[in-house]
C-alpha cells in the first residue's frame, strides 16, 4: 500500500507545477538611480527620507550584499548590459568606445527574442561603440513606456533617474532650502569636519529624497496600469556615491549599491526567502543581473556569461565572492582589483605608487573635496583624512562587519595572513578565469586589437596572462631583491611584460638607481607605456632632462591615451619648467578639437591651471 503522506506531497508538488506551468510570463520592470550607496531608510538609515523604498522592502526582498562590480557608470552598465565583466571585454576605462564582441548579445536583443517588449527610458551609456547600440530596445528615449507595448505582450522596462548623480552636488543650494540640516550630518572618519563637506553631505541626502519621490511616482504609475499583480519590480543603484572617496574607488562605499526585489504573490515561486520583507544575504553583482532575468523567464542562459542566476529555476549555489575592478577614471590612471566575501574586502592596488586623490576635472566641482584638499594642505587633517591624499599600499583587507567605513587596513597584520592568502588567489584566479584586459595598458592595446575586439584577442592570441599577472603583482608590490627580475623583464619581447617591469622599478625609486642603463636604454621602446613609466622612473633617480624628452615625445603621439598617460606621469612629478609648459601647450594645438570629451585635453586643461596658464592667452577655448 502507498505511504498516503508520500502519495500527498507528490500531488502538491504536480499541483504546484502545474500551476506554474500556466502563469504567464511575468513583466519586469527595472527602477534604477544613480550614484548612491544604500542611504535609505530601510538599510537602517536613520537619516535618509526614503519613504517609498522604504515600503517597497516590507513588501518585498531587500539584498544586504548587493555590488556593482566597477564603482562607476559606464563600465557599470557596460557589465549589467553584456553578462560579462567589463574588464573582460575591454570596457573597463571610464569612459571609451571600445567594440563590444558580436558573440556577447545584449540582453535586451536576448528578452526580445523571447517574446518579450523591451522599453528603456532612457540612459544608456554602455561604454562600447556608439555605432553598436543600434536596435537593443523596442523603445529607447524619454518617451519610452511599457504602455506602448503590443497588446498581450509581457514587458522588459527599465527606468532610470539622475536626480542622485553626482552632478546634485556641483551646484550649492543655500543652506536654509536644505530639508536634511547639515549640522546634523555624520560624516566617516575620512572626512574632515568642513562647512563645505557638511552641506554637500546634506544636500546630497536631499537628492536621495527627491529620488525616492521619483521611484514612488513610478511605482504608482505600475498600479494604475493594473499591470502590478503582474509584475516584477527590481530597484538598485548604479554604484555608489557620492562624496570623494566612494564612487570611483574600489570600497564599499564605491561598490555597494542599494538593492530590492519585489515579487506578486502570483510567483512565489520565485521567493528568494520564506516571506516578502525579508533580508537576503547573499552576495550578488550587476554581472548576475542577465543570467538571474533569463532564469525568471525560462530561457537558456548563454554558456559566455560570467555571472550567476540569483532567482528563478537556474538559480546557483550562492557565491563566495563578488569581485570588482577600476582602471581609468576620466583622465586619469589607475588600477585595481578587489574581491568581497561575506565579511572581508580584499583590494589589490596595481599602480601604488598614484595618490588616492588624483585631481579629477569633473570631481573637483564639489565644494567639499576642494575643502577636503585646503584642509589637508593646511595641516587640518588627522591621519585617517590624510590617507586620501598619499600613496597607496599594494594591498588592503578591511573587516566590513566591524569597520564599515574601511579605515583599518590589515592587510598587513599577521592575525590575518590566512585571510589575505585566501581572498588573494581568488582575486588571480578570477582575473585569470574571465581573462582579465587590465593588465596591457589602455594604449596598447588599441593598437593591438585593430581589426578585432579585446574579448576575442584575449582569446586568441598567445599572450601567458599568468606570466603577465605574476609580473604584475611584482611590480606593484617589489623589494630590493626583484632588481634582477625587474631589469630582466625590460627585455622581455611582450610589450607588457617590459611595461610592468618598468613600474617596477619606478616604485622602488632610489633603489633602482643600479638600473639606469637599461632604463635608458627603453626610453625608445616602441610601446608609448613603456616609454612612459621608464621617462618617470628616470626624471625621479635624477635623470630629469632624459625623462622629460621621453614623455615630450610621446605628447606628439597618434594615440590620445599614450598622451593622457604621458600627462598623468608630467602631473606627477610636478615639473614647471617651461619646456614643459610649451610641450603640453604644442599638443594641446596638434589635438585641435577643444572640448572635454578628449581626456588628455582634460588632463593638459588640469596641469595648465596648476601652472597658473591661461589658454585663451595662447589661442585656445578650453572653457568647458
Amino acid at each position: 500500500m502507498k505511504n498516503p503522506i508520500i502519495v500527498l506531497g507528490l500531488c502538491l508538488i504536480f499541483s504546484c507545477n502545474s500551476r506554474q506551468e500556466e502563469l504567464p510570463p511575468p513583466n519586469i520592470l527595472w527602477l534604477t538611480s544613480e550614484d548612491n550607496s544604500p542611504f535609505l531608510g530601510c538599510y537602517g538609515d536613520d537619516f535618509a527620507t526614503t519613504p517609498h523604498l522604504d515600503s517597497l522592502a516590507a513588501e518585498g526582498f531587500l539584498y544586504t550584499h548587493a555590488y556593482a562590480n566597477v564603482p562607476v557608470c559606464a563600465p557599470a552598465r557596460n557589465t549589467i548590459l553584456t553578462g560579462v565583466y567589463a574588464n573582460s571585454g575591454g570596457h573597463q576605462h571610464m569612459r571609451s568606445y571600445y567594440d563590444k564582441a558580436a558573440m556577447i548579445q545584449p540582453y535586451p536583443r536576448m528578452l526580445r527574442e523571447a517574446g518579450y517588449y523591451c522599453t528603456n527610458n532612457s540612459k544608456e551609456d554602455y561604454n562600447i561603440n556608439p555605432d553598436q547600440n543600434q536596435d537593443f530596445w523596442d523603445e529607447s528615449s524619454n518617451k519610452a513606456h511599457y504602455k506602448n507595448r503590443p497588446e498581450g505582450k509581457p514587458f522588459f522596462a527599465v527606468f532610470n533617474t539622475t536626480i542622485s548623480h553626482e552632478s546634485s552636488i556641483h551646484q550649492s543650494i543655500p543652506s536654509g532650502q536644505l530639508r536634511h540640516r547639515p549640522e546634523d550630518v555624520t560624516l566617516p572618519p575620512y572626512h574632515p569636519d568642513t562647512p563645505e563637506m557638511r552641506h554637500d553631505w546634506a544636500q546630497y541626502y536631499d537628492k536621495v529624497e527627491d529620488m525616492d519621490q521619483r521611484i514612488g511616482e513610478l511605482l504608482r504609475e505600475l498600479e494604475e496600469s493594473g499591470e502590478a499583480e503582474n509584475t516584477i519590480v527590481f530597484y538598485y543603484g548604479d554604484h555608489g556615491g557620492v562624496l570623494a572617496r566612494s564612487k570611483r574607488y574600489v570600497y564599499e562605499s564605491g561598490t555597494r549599491v542599494p538593492f530590492i526585489v519585489s515579487i506578486p504573490e502570483k510567483y512565489r515561486h520565485l521567493y528568494p526567502a520564506e516571506q516578502p520583507g525579508s533580508e537576503v544575504s547573499r552576495l550578488i553583482s550587476f554581472v548576475d543581473l542577465v543570467p538571474t532575468v533569463l532564469s525568471i523567464i525560462g530561457s537558456e542562459i548563454p554558456d559566455y556569461l560570467q555571472g550567476n542566476a540569483f532567482l528563478g529555476e537556474q538559480k546557483t549555489e550562492d557565491p563566495e565572492y563578488a569581485f570588482m575592478f577600476r582602471g581609468r577614471m576620466d583622465e586619469r590612471y589607475d588600477m585595481s582589483r578587489s574581491a568581497r566575501d561575506s565579511k572581508y574586502r580584499y583590494i589589490r592596488n596595481y599602480m601604488p605608487y598614484r595618490v588616492y586623490g588624483q585631481f579629477l576635472e569633473y570631481l573637483w566641482r564639489a565644494p567639499s573635496i576642494q575643502s577636503w584638499e585646503a584642509a589637508y594642505k593646511a595641516g587640518e587633517c588627522n591621519d585617517v583624512q590624510s590617507r586620501f591624499w598619499n600613496t597607496k599600499p599594494a594591498e588592503e583587507l578591511y573587516d566590513t562587519q566591524n569597520d564599515p567605513w574601511e579605515v583599518n587596513n590589515l592587510a598587513y597584520d599577521p592575525r590575518y595572513e590566512e585571510v589575505l592568502q585566501r581572498m588573494r588567489t581568488a582575486t588571480k584566479d578570477w582575473m585569470l578565469e574571465i581573462k582579465d584586459s587590465g593588465f596591457i595598458p589602455e594604449a596598447e592595446l588599441i593598437d593591438r586589437t585593430a581589426g578585432t575586439t579585446t574579448y576575442e584577442y584575449m582569446r586568441q592570441s598567445e599572450l601567458d596572462l599568468n606570466e603577465l599577472v605574476d609580473g604584475a603583482n611584482l611590480a606593484s608590490n617589489p623589494r630590493k631583491g626583484d632588481l634582477p627580475f625587474l631589469t630582466a623583464m625590460l627585455e622581455h619581447e611582450e610589450s607588457a611584460i617590459r611595461y610592468w617591469g618598468a613600474t617596477g622599478l619606478l616604485m622602488l625609486g632610489g633603489e633602482a638607481a643600479e638600473a639606469v642603463e637599461e632604463l635608458k636604454n627603453v626610453l625608445a621602446d616602441p610601446s608609448s607605456n613603456v616609454k612612459v613609466v621608464a621617462a618617470e622612473a628616470m626624471y625621479r633617480l635624477g635623470h630629469e632632462e632624459e625623462g622629460l624628452q621621453a614623455l615630450y615625445e610621446v605628447l606628439q603621439s597618434s594615440n590620445s591615451f599614450a598622451r593622457t598617460h604621458a600627462l598623468n606621469a608630467i602631473d606627477s612629478i610636478e615639473d614647471d619648467e617651461e619646456a614643459t609648459h610649451q610641450a603640453v601647450l604644442d599638443m594641446i594645438g596638434m589635438v585641435g578639437e577643444f572640448n572635454r570629451s578628449h581626456y588628455d585635453l582634460r588632463a593638459a586643461k588640469g596641469l595648465l591651471t596648476k601652472w597658473d596658464i591661461d589658454p585663451a592667452d595662447h589661442g585656445y577655448d578650453m572653457n568647458w
